[in-house]
């Protein structure tokens, strides 16, 4: 059902802004077990398959709940939507804007696979690539740039500091994790990216059951092909990030995540991208050090952010 939002903000009450049905699609996707990419690994893991959001990847959640945000204020359909992404949630921005005809501007690295490229390009996102030495953090500034010359014309929605980033997680995700476990998750794996996922799955989690573990995962050097994930200790650490909510910290190599996605495909015909690779390799670890604990006793959650689609064109050895 589409929901009609007024205008806000001093801006005048032209009309109101109705929701469109697409916008109801995203979220409530599937948690499924599958089996670990460790031998020893134990009990299986569950992968919330979050690639089976209509835009394809996690981030449409985020960006709904952001493109909501700028509506509420007044600034949205009035102003084009500005942002850096490292790919997916400018897709999913793209995909929600043309939807609701929201105009979108993101900002984002040159070395962005191809089939992200051909979506943007798709679903009519004016993109502006940054040199991919900067990686995400280019692009960050970038925005951040553009948005103070044109205050006028964009409205500069900031994924990595908005709070609506990890709220959107906080009232679907964890809901959905706890309701599809029965209450019964122990464990919480994700990857670092914006952060917004952990930060707002894992803190209402932790209110459901504090006992509840949250493990993040990060590259293991600043040099990594595991797009969407920032190495913290190099990068610019989003403001939405808390370092006291994970319990375990856990960090991946681009080979370790490669296999893993690889192993996967083969083993269970699910084809995740790399940085759901890397969250599998740590959930492994996770087993790996629980040798006492039984099948019935450890549910590990698993955010598959991405299918592996998006990045068939990059060449793998």
């Amino acid at each position: 059902m589409s929901t009609a939002v007024r205008r806000t903000g001093g801006r005048p009450d032209r009309k109101a802004f109705t929701e469109p049905a697409l916008w109801s699609l995203v979220g409530n996707t599937p948690l499924i077990p599958c089996p670990p990419v460790h031998p020893s690994a134990g009990p299986p893991l569950y992968l919330k398959c979050e690639w089976l959001n209509p835009g394809g990847s996690v981030k449409d959640r985020a960006a709904l709940y952001i493109l909501r945000d700028g509506v509420a204020r007044g600034e949205l359909p009035a102003k084009r939507v500005l942002d850096a992404s490292s790919g997916n949630t400018a897709i999913a921005y793209a995909m929600l804007g043309a939807a609701a005809g929201i105009g979108v501007t993101v900002c984002v690295p040159a070395n962005a696979s191809a089939e992200r490229k051909a979506l943007l390009e798709t679903y009519g996102a004016d993109v502006i690539f940054t040199d991919p030495l900067d990686g995400s953090d280019g692009a960050i500034r970038a925005a951040g740039e553009l948005a103070g010359r044109r205050p006028d014309q964009y409205w500069y929605a900031d994924q990595y500091n908005h709070p609506a980033n990890a709220r959107a997680h906080y009232v679907t995700t964890a809901e959905e994790i706890w309701r599809q476990t029965a209450g019964r998750v122990t464990h919480l794996v994700a990857g670092l990216g914006t952060t917004g996922t952990l930060m707002g799955t894992g803190r209402r989690l932790k209110e459901l059951n504090p006992a509840i573990e949250l493990v993040a995962v990060q590259p293991d050097g600043p040099f990594h092909g595991l797009e969407g994930l920032k190495h913290l200790a190099t990068a610019i650490v989003p403001g939405i990030y808390d370092p006291a909510l994970p319990n375990r910290m856990e960090y991946v190599t681009t080979e370790e995540a490669e296999d893993a996605v690889r192993r996967l495909a083969k083993q269970a015909g699910l084809f995740v991208g790399w940085s759901s690779g890397a969250a599998l390799v740590a959930a492994g670890r996770v087993l790996c050090d629980r040798p006492a604990v039984g099948p019935s006793d450890a549910v590990v959650v698993v955010i598959a952010p991405d299918s592996g689609i998006r990045y068939l064109s990059e060449r793998r050895q």
